[in-house]
């Protein structure tokens, strides 16, 4: 009797750990931005209600990655095909929370509770077909990120801050950033509703700074770009007589190949 009874607290002991590990896990992962608040950010704050259960985890959005190739079904885009998230494909009519931004730089911030490997950041935007009081399809976005953030790997921090060059638009659109986990197959998906209602700083230019005086430019002095060294946010490397600084981690990435919205600006002609 006393060996049937300490098995049966056994296995009522291994159930509570298995529950409480379970818990903690729905309670810990992953990661969603909150500034400008996402979807599932108001939702959890109590901006909006009706949610159901995104609101006990906003950071849970998770789905296939490969997006957009890949990944969730048109209309199920913004809970990443999770049936209990499906409250973040209703478009309510157009009438999400809204924040106010214009063109050119805005900074997004992520929220981390799970600081998985990271491939990407990449961020979408609606173009102008796009009608808010429908759910979100490939159709109503362009398909080529206005931002990347690439990681290689690494882990990102538990508050993460990119800065977004948003393009020209007018009224309510949509910014749908996804977060690619390097070593799983899925991803993090967070839909921001957003408002072009400022006077913004219009279109952004392709044309880079340059100095008036070759060879005192910003950056200058700064060393020689190698294929080997790890970069952050903020080094300053030169190419092929033009200065260059990195917007985020990098690594490979050959200055002057990475386009308007890639990881490497230009400050200056050496």
């Amino acid at each position: 009797m006393r060996k049937s009874r300490k098995i049966i607290l056994s296995i009522a002991g291994a159930a509570t750990l298995a529950v409480s590990a379970s818990m903690a896990a729905l309670a810990w992962g992953h990661g969603y931005t909150s500034d400008p608040p996402s979807r599932s950010a108001l939702c959890a704050d109590g901006e909006v209600t009706n949610c159901g259960a995104i609101s006990y985890e906003p950071q849970s959005v998770e789905g296939p990655k490969g997006f957009p190739a890949a990944g969730p079904a048109d209309g199920e885009i913004c809970s990443a095909g999770n049936d209990p998230f499906a409250p973040l494909d209703d478009p309510r009519g157009g009438n999400w929370p809204t924040t106010s931004v214009s063109a050119g730089p805005r900074t997004f911030t992520w929220t981390m509770t799970a600081r998985h490997s990271t491939a990407t950041f990449d961020y979408y935007i609606t173009n102008s077909s796009y009608d808010p009081s429908q759910p979100l399809t490939r159709s109503d976005l362009g398909l080529t990120p206005i931002a990347s953030f690439s990681m290689g790997g690494a882990q990102p921090d538990h508050t993460m801050n990119h800065t977004v060059t948003l393009p020209s638009r007018t009224g309510q659109h949509l910014v749908l950033a996804v977060w690619n986990i390097a070593d799983t197959v899925n991803a993090f998906y967070s839909c921001i509703d957003v408002d072009f209602s400022g006077g913004g700083s219009g279109e952004p230019t392709d044309d880079p700074p340059t100095s008036s005086d070759p060879g005192t430019g910003e950056g200058c002095t700064a060393a020689a770009w190698a294929a080997t060294a790890v970069y952050t946010g903020g080094s300053k490397v030169t190419h092929e007589g033009v200065a260059y600084t990195a917007s985020w981690w990098t690594q490979g990435e050959e200055p002057g190949t990475t386009g308007q919205w890639g990881v490497w600006k230009q400050t200056a002609t050496c």
